[in-house]
């Protein structure tokens, strides 16, 4: 190496100084070579790691892309958000090699843009970086590295760089250069300083992750629903839940395995309820290895009992509690052992817990999931489930629906297939927004004055409407931070769109007042903990929500809004 200290305590020192010199530069200049590739603006989200005074992420935001700015050095980020407070872009404090903090923010990069940042890594931590970049963009999506060669500065940890080992890296992960430039001068005409600047597209998913779930689905031989069943349990959490999974430093991600087997039940229900067979010589739940007294116990509740946050009486709680440990080890003994790469690794790990008998009612909370213990997926596959789980539920469904349509033909008897449909269709709750709505009443009515979040309009009982904030129709969630108050005429005017970036900024102060006083006052704590709960459950966050801290669940809010507009195109509305 040329220097081995950590660079990030020099940018901390240097911090303003650094950032003045960046400015002085425009991203169009200093980029130039890669303007015509940039992604189209609508919808597109870019990463920009090493994002140091925000000049690039800040060019890049007036144009149109969300931005995700990823600086380590805390002088530096704050320097990029006085300088370019903009409503497209959400700062992290993260880094290569790891990254952890974007893997648990779920989104998947048009373009990813290491600019002035690979020198500064070890070799020995490259594979994993580009292995982390690749995972990362989307199918398609664009990682552009510019690689400093020069003088080293002594104080600063850079290492030697070379554009063969980026194109052997790119090969090695499935992608190709798609524009290359040697020994480009330096724009700020420092001595002796040039730069190679490669464009590297990742074509197909890069990963591997849906051939394998492609497998998994058709081809993998089947004794039981078993596979389907965790595959679509999986599908769900990625779904709805994966605020509460963690992202490991071996490019795993570990979830709770009492929600693991939560979501199991849920789905399981209404089948067995329905006498539908899930084995070809056995119907009505026998045989099932997890169906036993606490499950048929189980059954007198509704599915939609099974579900984050609900409070169980200490009369249901035991049966509660032993039928979830009987799903969790019947889980882990059948479909996470069976399921497995072509070479016949396993694909799954599971690691259970010793579990206590519960001495008093339960609650289906974080804590209380987390119990059991942890399933530990491959993040390139949790990844591919986050992105296209709205294509490949529907696939593990048909496949499910296909086997029980078997194994009944099997054992000769007749299937309802209308009534099998509705079995196996994921029970939501229905839309509700009276809690939300009663709350915002309760404060009219005391006279505390209550706006709409998006128009300022003051509101009256006879105006009021609670908006989903991302609409219904694309992500059917009512959870309470979800719920908006909002004014007749303007709720109509929004429909189901989602709010732009800039008019869900606008609305922040707005929306954190709504919380504060809606659902997060100390008169009310059994509404405020429901609040918190549901918020970390289904909102990424860079890193665990802090003292239940009302900004990080917006700023949280807000990486929701990126994916729900990139993975399903759901259109934007702005307030005039």
């Amino acid at each position: 190496p040329m220097s081995g200290n950590d660079p990030t305590d020099w940018y901390q020192r240097h911090g303003k100084t650094v950032a003045e010199q960046y400015e002085q530069l425009d991203f169009a200049e200093v980029h130039n070579w890669l303007l015509y590739l940039l992604p189209k603006p609508d919808g597109s989200v870019i990463l920009d790691i090493g994002a140091g005074s925000g000049r690039d992420a800040a060019w890049l935001a007036e144009r149109g892309h969300e931005v995700v700015a990823a600086e380590p050095t805390r002088a530096l980020r704050e320097e990029g958000q006085r300088r370019h407070p903009h409503p497209r872009i959400r700062w992290i404090d993260d880094r290569l090699p790891g990254l952890k903090a974007t893997e648990r923010l779920g989104l998947q990069f048009d373009m990813i843009l290491v600019s002035a940042v690979w020198m500064h890594l070890p070799e020995n931590r490259r594979a994993r970086a580009f292995r982390k970049l690749t995972a990362l963009l989307k199918p398609g999506g664009l990682l552009a590295i510019t690689l400093r060669h020069g003088p080293a500065d002594p104080e600063r940890a850079m290492y030697p760089v070379s554009s063969e080992e980026i194109e052997r890296l790119a090969r090695a992960h499935g992608a190709f250069i798609e524009k290359r430039e040697i020994g480009v001068p330096d724009t700020g005409g420092r001595e002796g300083i040039h730069w190679d600047q490669l464009a590297i597209r990742l074509p197909d998913d890069g990963t591997g992750a849906l051939p394998l779930i492609r497998h998994i689905v058709l081809n993998d031989a089947k004794s039981s629903t078993y596979k389907l069943a965790l595959l679509r349990t999986l599908c769900r959490i990625a779904e709805s839940a994966d605020g509460l999974t963690r992202h490991n430093e071996d490019d795993t991600v570990s979830l709770p395995m009492g929600l693991v087997a939560l979501v199991w039940a849920r789905l399981y229900h209404p089948l067995i309820k329905g006498g539908f067979p899930q084995m070809p010589h056995t119907r009505d739940g026998r045989g099932l290895a997890f169906v036993k007294a606490p499950f048929q116990a189980l059954l007198k509740h509704s599915a939609l009992d099974l579900r984050i946050g609900t409070r169980f009486s200490p009369a249901d709680s035991h049966a509660i509690h032993q039928a979830l440990r009987d799903i969790r080890d019947t889980i882990i003994k059948q479909p996470v052992h069976y399921t497995t790469y072509p070479n016949g690794a396993q694909v799954l790990k599971a690691t259970p817990f010793r579990l206590q008998r519960p001495q008093a009612g339960i609650t289906l909370d974080e804590a209380y999931l987390w119990h059991f213990g942890e399933l530990t997926v491959p993040a390139r596959l949790w990844q591919a489930l986050q992105r296209f789980s709205v294509w490949i539920e529907p696939a593990i469904i048909t496949e499910w629906q296909r086997l029980i349509a078997d194994y009944s033909e099997r054992q000769g008897k007749p299937l309802n297939e209308l009534a099998l449909t509705q079995a196996m269709h994921w029970s939501d709750p229905e839309r509700d927004v009276g809690l939300a709505r009663e709350q915002a009443l309760q404060l009219i009515e005391a006279g505390h004055p209550l706006h709409c979040v998006w128009s300022k309009k003051r509101l009256t009982p006879n105006n009021l409407d609670i908006d989903h904030c991302f609409p219904w129709s694309a992500w059917p969630c009512d959870d309470l931070w979800n719920l908006m108050p909002a004014h007749r005429a303007t709720n109509n005017q929004k429909s189901a769109r989602l709010p732009s970036a800039e008019t869900f900024q606008a609305a922040e102060e707005r929306i954190i007042n709504w919380w504060e006083q809606g659902y997060c006052r100390e008169s009310k704590p059994l509404l405020t903990e429901r609040f918190h709960g549901e918020a970390r459950a289904t909102l990424p966050t860079p890193e665990p929500i802090r003292n239940d801290s009302l900004i990080q669940i917006f700023d949280a809010a807000n990486l929701r809004r990126i994916r729900l507009r990139q993975d399903q195109q759901v259109p934007e509305w702005s307030q005039e």
